[in-house]
This record gives C-alpha cells, structure tokens and sequence, in this order.
C-alpha cells in the first residue's frame, strides 16, 4: 500500500495553502544568517530551501526546482522562515537580474514563436 501522495504537502505546512506573506515565483530570497542549531531541527524539506537560500540569491521557483519541493509548499515554507527572520525577502520588483539581458530574452522568445 502506498502513501497519499497529498499527506506529506498538507503534513509540511500544517494544512495551509498561503503563507504569512504572498511571495511570488520571481520574489528574491536570500540568506539572513545562517544558524546550523536551526537548520537540523527543520524538516528535510525546509533545511534544504533555508540552505540553498543561504548559498546564493534565487528566485521562489528557483528554489523550489533545485530543492524539489512543490511551488505551493515552497511558498508557505520559505514565508514562515522569513517570519522568523531566517531569511531576508528582496523588495517587491528589486532583482539581482539585468533587466535589459531579461528584456533581450523576451524578444528573443518572441522571434521564436
């Protein structure tokens, strides 16, 4: 028999579909101090977006594709880390990326379709 593939997302956020916060798929994250006491009292899934966040800056959905946790989990689990200042959210449109590399990129896309 083998486990509802549902329990596991509904155990990881205590049930909620949001978090604290509403982050969105290109929200930064970034580390705010790493403590490895805190780390190894999280639950797999958590430590793993907490340490990448602290590795480098990324996107929700870059964290959640690296980490393989699903964008909703990730979303709830990465707004209760910053609620407890674990880690830092960049400013609503603040982003680590060229705007005009992202816009070349559109156009690009673009061309393509």
């Amino acid at each position: 028999m083998t486990a509802n593939p549902w329990v596991r997302p509904y155990v990881l956020t205590g049930g909620r579909t949001r978090g604290r916060r509403h982050l969105f798929v290109h929200t930064v994250v970034t580390g705010a101090g790493y403590d490895a006491a805190f780390a190894e009292r999280l639950l797999p899934e958590a430590r793993a977006l907490y340490e990448r966040a602290h590795a480098a800056a990324e996107s929700v959905a870059e964290l959640s594709a690296h980490c393989g946790v699903s964008l909703g989990v990730t979303r709830v689990l990465l707004a209760d880390l910053a609620a407890g200042d674990r880690i830092a959210i960049a400013a609503e449109g603040a982003s680590p990326y060229d705007p005009h590399v992202l816009e070349r990129v559109i156009d690009g896309l673009r061309e393509l379709a």
